[in-house]
């Protein structure tokens, strides 16, 4: 590994410090590091106008919440490049290492003491007056949601052209495996073991106490559309960006051809993280 690209959290000082520890620590061992602040900001440019992750680099390291590596998981795009995170915070469903450990186990990837694991990601796309108007890759769900004084939505719903239900109600979250602890959980979907393939189909708050969350194989087209006029429709993608539909609007979900490669240590167990995040077993 001769080349590692760094990116630490917008606006974060404890971040931008570590990273220039990691630097300094990597560079001692003949490596090349780029380092780069995360441009998170919604009134700023896009992230991928503002930084560019060199097909060259061998690792992507992550220094931030879930939030963050998401926003970076976007950047990786098609390419082969692992990504590992390491959280600034406490433990993290995406970003595990601790801040505590991160020189330990970066030594440990560095000696190929690790895994990759291929997480799956979906494609989403929205069609309108038959052109695509919107494009994104993402690796933890896609909401379609109301605003806040929008009333009921009509979500036509259809599994590879096959008429499947009218989901009636607040709104409708499509989840790949990762992303099954995110916003799905809340809305009573199930936990999903995050190397699965699958695509997971969980109604908001239905109208019809009968819909159920659905697990489907990834290999299916989701299509949806909205079955009468309503405003203030929006589809948002992993929670960070978005756009507002309108009647004619027709979105389509698939799994994506590259999943996102995640190093993980031997160091790190997901039924750990869930009895930490979830807090099972706690009174």
């Amino acid at each position: 590994m001769q080349e590692i690209f760094i990116v630490y959290k917008h606006s974060r000082p404890e971040a931008s410090e570590l990273a220039l520890r990691i630097k300094d620590w990597l560079e001692k061992r003949r490596i090349l590091v780029h380092c780069a602040e995360n441009i998170d900001d919604p009134n700023a440019a896009p992230v991928s106008d503002k930084l560019k992750i060199p097909k060259t680099a061998g690792l992507v390291i992550v220094l931030g919440g879930d939030g963050t590596f998401l926003s970076v998981a976007r950047l990786i795009e098609t390419l082969p490049t692992p990504i590992v995170g390491i959280n600034l915070g406490g433990l993290g469903f995406l970003t595990e290492i601790t801040v505590e450990s991160c020189f330990n186990q970066l030594e440990k990837i560095l000696d190929g003491q690790c895994e990759i694991e291929e997480r799956m990601r979906l494609r989403v796309s929205i069609r309108r007056d038959n052109r695509e108007i919107f494009r994104q890759r993402v690796l933890n769900d896609a909401v379609i949601n109301k605003g806040a004084l929008a009333r009921i939505i009509d979500l036509k719903t259809s599994i590879d052209g096959h008429f499947l239900t009218h989901y009636r109600g607040d709104g409708l979250i499509i989840s790949t495996p990762t992303g099954s602890t995110a916003y799905n959980i809340s809305a009573g979907g199930p936990i999903v073991f995050p190397t699965a393939k699958a695509l997971i189909v969980t109604p908001i708050c239905s109208f019809t106490l009968t819909n159920r969350p659905i697990i489907f194989p990834p290999n299916i087209t989701i299509q949806v559309e909205l079955a009468e006029p309503t405003r203030d429709v929006t589809l948002t993608c992993d929670g960070q960006v978005g756009c507002l539909l309108t009647p004619s609007d027709i979105i389509i979900i698939t799994a994506a051809a590259n999943p996102l490669r995640l190093i993980k240590t031997p160091a790190i167990d997901y039924f750990e993280i869930l009895r930490t995040k979830l807090r099972w077993g706690q009174n």
